[in-house]
């Protein structure tokens, strides 16, 4: 049994969890997360709750955030709002296309990361420059992917819920039209790419599910045996684990479970398998 917590850097922003430890924390307190950078002040939006699973080494909060540290994130918002206008007009000017996805600011170094997006590689060495004579500070530029634009931004997927990357992904597992077709989705572009244009993460949840059953259900349009009788294979029900038959008697269809049917010899025989006895 471990304590679990999650917080937000920025309002409807990404989960963060974490450990509260030693503290006591309702929703709506901000308190000090570790970062790579140093802690970090973040707020607190699911209060802490014990649970069975095994979460593996989470971060463990290091304090609630004192006034002084409230002033330090404004200050760092609004040199990150400052950045953003200013990384902008630049972009103009240099008549570069790019376009500013996030900013990063960290405090101790006067280190300012401004993340964009371009169609193509783009050679911002004079826009480095410029931004770092006008923020007084040192500037990196990091070339962002769509999936990671997609991220930072955040947005509704097709599903009506948040989009899976800007909420808990942690990482991007690879996904290809294979899985699409395996799931019998239509390969239309518009019907399975996320908001990012690429083949949305969630084609990889299901994945296993349909390859454990194309296993071991008849294939289409082969016969086979159900408790209703005779027929041949029309469809896969792969989220009931069921198997659409339609029966050799009357041509009508029925929807038998998985475990009801049974394939004939010479289908056995062709996946290697021992006849079912009777």
């Amino acid at each position: 049994m471990a304590q679990v917590c999650a917080v937000v850097f920025q309002p409807q922003g990404r989960l963060y969890y974490a450990d509260p430890g030693a503290l006591t924390v309702s929703v709506g307190d901000r308190v000090l997360y570790p970062t790579d950078e140093g802690p970090e002040v973040a707020q607190v939006v699911w209060a802490p709750e014990w649970v069975s699973e095994e979460m593996g080494a989470l971060p463990v909060l290091e304090g609630l955030a004192t006034d002084s540290d409230l002033e330090a994130a404004e200050l760092s918002r609004k040199k990150r709002a400052a950045a953003r206008v200013a990384g902008r007009r630049l972009i103009r000017e240099h008549d570069l296309p790019m376009k500013i996805a996030g900013v990063d600011y960290v405090a101790a170094t006067n280190h300012t990361t401004l993340y964009f997006t371009a169609p193509h590689r783009v050679d911002f060495r004079a826009l480095v420059r410029d931004l770092a004579a006008t923020l007084n500070g040192r500037v990196e530029l990091r070339q962002l992917t769509a999936r990671d634009e997609a991220r930072l931004t955040g947005g509704i997927g097709s599903c009506g819920r948040e989009l899976c990357c800007a909420t808990f992904l942690v990482d991007f597992e690879p996904v290809s039209v294979r899985m699409a077709k395996d799931q019998d989705l239509p390969l239309n572009p518009l019907r399975i790419s996320g908001a990012c244009g690429r083949l949305m993460c969630c084609l990889k949840y299901e994945h296993p599910l349909y390859e454990e059953f194309a296993a071991s259900a008849p294939a289409l349009g082969s016969d086979v045996s159900t408790p209703d009788g005779d027929g041949r294979v029309v469809g896969h029900d792969v989220p009931g684990e069921r198997v659409v038959v339609r029966m050799a008697a009357d041509g009508r269809v029925s929807r038998c479970a998985l475990a009801s049917v049974c394939g004939s010899r010479k289908a056995y025989e062709s996946r290697g398998e021992p006849e079912p006895a009777e």
